[in-house]
């Protein structure tokens, strides 16, 4: 399918994971892709990988500079911006609100909320110069149900879930569609902080999702690319469960 074909993307936290996945299908299905992360080098070799239809750069999404210079770099080197999506995440700390540190409390909530407000605030006005387009916001089911010791990761989530809400409501009128998609556990090096393989992640999380398994960062890209394109054109303010069923328990 081509059902981007001809459009930009912009991706935040793309140098792996679930953002490198991202990129791999928008380039799949015709997208010109902007891979920015922190980590410029891994962003690089995605880039390079995917060929002339995608550019990396630097960005720091918690620094105003570095978020609009690279929407600056969608403009300069693809001429227009047609969708973004916010999947940087900071590490999280495993922890309860007595037990969190001031500081991991404060890098949660900066890279995944501030870090979409600021990337929004940039990017939204170029989409909608172009005649509108679509915005993703990467959550998790730990947005709409909690989980213990993250409270900090449940607040970030579930703000980001609300934030694409409240952002629907004010971009109708450029035709600028937000969303939220909110996975499951997933196969990335997330995981593998908590456990030693991905065999192990999947035996120890699948049996909480009613499918009985982890995800892979593909199902989660299918996802993306659906609320990136027409196909999703009367989808706006929603979040979109990718979760195998873990929220229905």
């Amino acid at each position: 399918m081509n059902r981007l074909d001809g459009s930009v993307v912009l991706i935040a936290g793309a140098a792996s994971g679930i953002g490198a996945a991202i990129a791999r299908r928008c380039v799949a299905e015709g997208a010109s892709v902007v891979c920015a992360d922190q980590e410029l080098a891994a962003a690089q070799a995605l880039a390079d990988g995917l060929g002339a239809a995608a550019a990396a750069c630097h960005c720091d999404v918690t620094d105003a500079a570095s978020a609009c210079g690279a929407v600056g770099i969608a403009r300069q080197r693809f001429g227009r911006l047609d969708g973004l999506v916010h999947n940087a995440a900071a590490p999280s700390t495993n922890a309860n609100v007595v037990d969190l540190d001031e500081h991991s409390w404060r890098r949660e909530l900066d890279v995944s909320l501030t870090g979409a407000f600021l990337m929004s605030k940039f990017a939204v006005p170029l989409i909608a110069a172009g005649g509108g387009g679509s915005v993703v916001f990467i959550g998790s089911q730990f947005g709409r149900v909690a989980t213990s010791r993250a409270v900090a990761y449940c607040a970030a989530k579930a703000g980001l879930i609300h934030l694409a809400k409240a952002m629907a409501v004010d971009h109708a009128p450029d035709k600028v569609r937000v969303n939220s998609l909110s996975p499951g556990a997933v196969a990335t090096a997330r995981l593998l902080r908590r456990f030693p393989d991905y065999e192990a992640a999947n035996a120890g999380l699948g049996p909480a999702h009613l499918l009985g398994r982890i995800a892979e960062p593909d199902e989660i890209a299918a996802a993306a690319a659906f609320l990136l394109s027409s196909d999703a054109s009367f989808v706006t303010g929603s979040d979109m469960l990718v979760d195998g069923g873990y929220a229905t328990r």
